[in-house]
């Protein structure tokens, strides 16, 4: 059972996750979307969104840092394992607190809004349970040993090793089995989480619009200023707040 779990399914979720993704692309474009419902309700969006996306950001750099970091490289730069438990503890329970706390608005949002919860998908009302499902048994494992009075499990040491290893092909079986069952646990519904994400409006997430960041200025300008102005029309990307534009109104 240890082999399939954490040698065999890891590959499986792979495959689902990248086979969804290229069904998705070549064949429902037009739903690779989140299907907005901002228009329906905005006053709790307004804040549950960014409670649950920011949130989820910084849970996702700690499992980077924690994951991929090996335990001797902190340590060959002077930052203890004490320390580095302390701020996981602290920055991870802030972070999953804020995540836990949107998705359960999101959700309370989702099914007292009557347009929202009737453009809800089947995949989608299954897909929130496994993601809060996810959130709860990450939290459970970062603030355990807070509340059980001791250090914890140091997954540094059997879950990092773990995933690591499935990158070279060879899955060590052995340090993810020597986990806790919380970990497990987590372990698995994440997986289950990623197997269900192409199918799902979290699949927009591998089309973040980073290029707005790059785009040129949208220049919006009255239609009646435009009729009776004298100055000449300026190209659209045209910078904005310039000196030479400062120096040419003067």
């Amino acid at each position: 059972m240890d082999v399939f779990l954490w040698g065999v399914l890891p590959y499986v979720m792979m495959v689902v996750l990248v086979g969804g993704l290229v069904w998705r692309y070549r064949y429902d474009q037009f739903g690779w979307t989140t299907r907005s419902s901002q228009l329906y309700e905005s006053r709790m969006l307004r804040i549950a969104s960014p409670a649950f996306h920011f949130g989820i950001l910084a849970v996702i750099a700690g499992h980077f840092f924690g994951l991929i970091i090996p335990m001797s490289w902190t340590e060959a730069i002077g930052m203890s394992q004490d320390f580095y438990h302390f701020n996981a503890l602290f920055v991870g329970g802030i972070a999953g607190i804020c995540t836990l706390g949107g998705i359960v608005a999101l959700i309370y949002r989702r099914r007292k809004t009557g347009p929202v919860f009737m453009a809800t998908t089947k995949n989608d009302k299954l897909m929130y349970v496994v993601l809060t499902a996810a959130i709860v048994f990450g939290l459970w494992t970062t603030l355990a040993s807070v509340f059980l009075g001791g250090h914890g499990h140091n997954y540094r040491e059997t879950v990092s090793p773990w995933f690591r290893s499935l990158f070279i092909f060879m899955p060590d079986v052995e340090s993810m089995a020597a986990a806790p069952f919380s970990f497990h646990l987590h372990t698995l519904v994440g997986m289950v989480l990623f197997m269900l994400w192409p199918f799902t409006r979290l699949v927009h997430a591998f089309t973040a619009p980073l290029h707005y960041l790059f785009r040129p200025y949208i220049v919006y300008r009255s239609r009646d200023r435009m009729a009776t102005s004298s100055s000449p029309t300026r190209r659209g990307w045209s910078a904005v707040g310039t000196q030479d534009r400062d120096t040419h109104h003067q």
